[in-house]
């Protein structure tokens, strides 16, 4: 076991190895299938993005339970576009994913939580996302409007429900921006399914055929 493996007793956090890829895509395609869109595309985001340089791959984390991959969450650089002038670079995450046999059991918040403490270790300062609140404010995170970060495809003073943000280091976003205002767009690797859609057609055409169904609640 990798020494920098999480051992509970009750699951391990560890590292995604190569041979692990195809596992943790499909487990990614199976829990987010049908739940924000007809089908899913995040399987290709994190297909693709093992290649881009924005990638993290020690914060590319899997966990396992009784010999099987349940969960996988990825992070990925990011920036800040300052209304003054210039950028900060921070950090976002993201897909996470769960098993859909083991959610609501409390094992994506132990990942996130567990994932959230090695990009601390690291010097990661500060996460921006998109989320249900309901979930992540469990995590520690709050609306992204309170820290003046305005959504860049919303209206640059709406409170935005879905866009999240935390601190992992006190005093990290006070201490570079002051207060001033700026603008969060996802990096260019999130949008790779729109970009290349025949290419994630061929992709996704690799997988076991799942019915695609629109469903209350889906945002797309």
């Amino acid at each position: 076991m990798n020494a920098n493996s999480l051992i509970h007793k009750d699951y391990t956090i560890r590292m995604e190895q190569p041979c692990d890829f195809w596992t943790v895509e499909n487990l990614t395609r199976e829990s987010f299938w049908n739940v924000y869109r007809p089908g899913c595309t995040e399987h290709y985001v994190l297909h693709c993005y093992r290649d881009n340089p924005d990638f993290i791959p020690e914060l590319s984390l899997v966990m396992e339970k009784d010999g099987r991959i349940i969960g996988h969450v990825m992070y990925s650089k990011a920036k800040l576009s300052i209304e003054e002038g210039g950028s900060l670079p921070i950090w976002t995450f993201g897909p996470i994913s769960i098993h859909p046999d083991y959610k609501r059991q409390g094992y994506g918040i132990r990942l996130l939580t567990s994932s959230m403490d090695k990009a601390k270790e690291m010097g990661i300062g500060f996460l921006c996302m998109e989320g249900n609140i309901c979930f992540y404010r469990n995590a520690g995170f709050d609306l992204a409007y309170k820290k003046n970060i305005h959504y860049h495809s919303e209206p640059k003073d709406s409170e935005v429900p879905y866009f999240l943000a935390k601190e992992l280091i006190p005093g990290f976003l006070k201490d570079r921006l002051n207060g001033v205002s700026c603008t969060y767009c996802p990096p260019e690797g999130y949008f790779v399914a729109d970009e290349n859609p025949e290419g994630f057609e061929l992709f996704d055409a690799q997988f076991p055929k799942k019915e695609k169904l629109v469903l209350p609640g889906q945002l797309f």
